[in-house]
């Protein structure tokens, strides 16, 4: 366990007595992730499609929902607006995702939200024996057991919610 980053996610993780590693991913020339995430894990040895995305939607009721997915699934649109009960649904604007998460876009985890975030967990999320989440702080993730990341996750909705 590694304490020399600090946000809500690594205190979480600290007080649950949740081991971590911290992967850190290098920001181009404007300051946001690279987009090779995914290339970055390849070359130390981790499972590409177990970084978990936390995509944030907004429903026409104006509640900000977060979608833990893992892998290059995309949410399947007609699925969530059934399962959220709304029948406008649209991604959250770049702007309102700090507002609702508390995180910039690129660091967005799918834990140490506010009470108020409603999460959905993809059945996508099961079966990693590693997963990478945001860590709260842009330019860095956090790698940990899957099991234990789905203890955190368990009081959240799961469900299928990606296009096969």
């Amino acid at each position: 366990m590694d304490t020399a980053l600090n946000s809500l996610v690594t205190t979480l993780l600290q007080q649950q007595g949740i081991a971590y590693d911290i992967v850190e991913i290098p920001l181009s020339e404007d300051k946001k992730p690279v987009r090779s995430l995914e290339e970055l894990l390849t070359a130390t040895g981790l499972d590409p499609r177990c970084v978990v995305r936390s995509v944030v939607f907004r429903g026409e009721s104006g509640q900000f929902v977060l979608l833990a997915v893992a892998g290059g699934g995309r949410a399947d649109w007609a699925l969530l607006r059934k399962h959220l009960d709304e029948r406008k649904l649209r991604m959250a604007e770049y702007d309102e995702v700090p507002q609702a998460t508390g995180y910039v876009v690129g660091a967005v985890p799918p834990v140490a939200l506010p009470a108020s975030m409603r999460v959905l967990v993809d059945q996508s999320v099961h079966g990693f024996e590693t997963l990478v989440i945001g860590s709260g702080v842009l330019g860095y993730a956090l790698a940990l057991k899957g099991s234990e990341l789905l203890t955190l996750l368990a009081p959240a909705e799961q469900g299928n919610f990606v296009k096969e």
